[in-house]
């Protein structure tokens, strides 16, 4: 009885991680990692780095733009307002 109580535990925190991989986005804003909610469960863009990519690239990404990564980036200092703004504005014509 008490090793399949240890093997429910285990499966269980192993359907926890999974369900938090499907549900977050890891955004990692130089190295400093960030969560951002996902609007649905996928294994998308689960790990995205901003490294390298410019924030018109970033936010050509339409689930991560849907989910809200210009606020991110906004709060994280690596744009203006009136940039996302623009930005937004263009991706979503």
């Amino acid at each position: 009885m008490n090793n399949r109580l240890k093997k429910a535990f285990v499966w269980g925190i192993i359907g926890a991680v999974f369900y938090f991989l499907l549900s977050h986005h890891i955004v990692f804003v130089g190295s400093t990692p960030k969560l951002l909610k996902k609007s649905r469960l996928t294994l998308e863009y689960t790990f995205f780095s901003t490294q390298g990519k410019t924030n018109e690239s970033i936010l050509g990404v339409d689930e991560l733009r849907e989910d809200g990564i210009g606020e991110l980036l906004v709060e994280m200092g690596k744009m203006s307002e009136a940039e996302l703004d623009r930005l937004i504005e263009k991706y979503e014509e």
